[in-house]
């Protein structure tokens, strides 16, 4: 993981999401699919950083939190906003097409 990048769990879910934009990787080690996202993830942590934190919450390990945000498949991407989900992006996708879908959400740069 990057230095930019937040190891989520069950227990700091709810701090770390309740201010500000927060990007949450769902995943687990025996997804294939979330291996490939997981650089994407990474490149976006040091791309938005400053401007959302990045985290990665293996669904394994932490089924209260994947299970109360109905993550039913992996990888889930969801973007948070105060603690509040603002997108839900499932399956694995391009850099470009996260990307595209977070900036929808953060407040134009002046």
């Amino acid at each position: 993981m990057t230095e930019h990048m937040l190891e989520l769990s069950d227990a700091n879910f709810q701090d770390e999401a309740a201010e500000g934009f927060l990007l949450v990787d769902f995943w687990a080690p025996w997804c294939g699919p979330c291996r490939m996202v997981s650089p994407v993830i990474e490149e976006l942590s040091n791309d938005l950083a400053g401007q959302v934190k990045v985290g990665k919450l293996n669904v394994d390990d932490n089924p209260k939190t994947a299970m109360q945000y109905r993550v039913m498949s992996i990888p889930t991407v969801v973007l948070f906003k105060d603690g509040e989900v603002v997108d839900t992006m499932v399956g694995a996708m391009p850099k470009n097409a996260y990307a595209a879908r977070i900036d929808k959400h953060l407040p134009a740069s002046a």
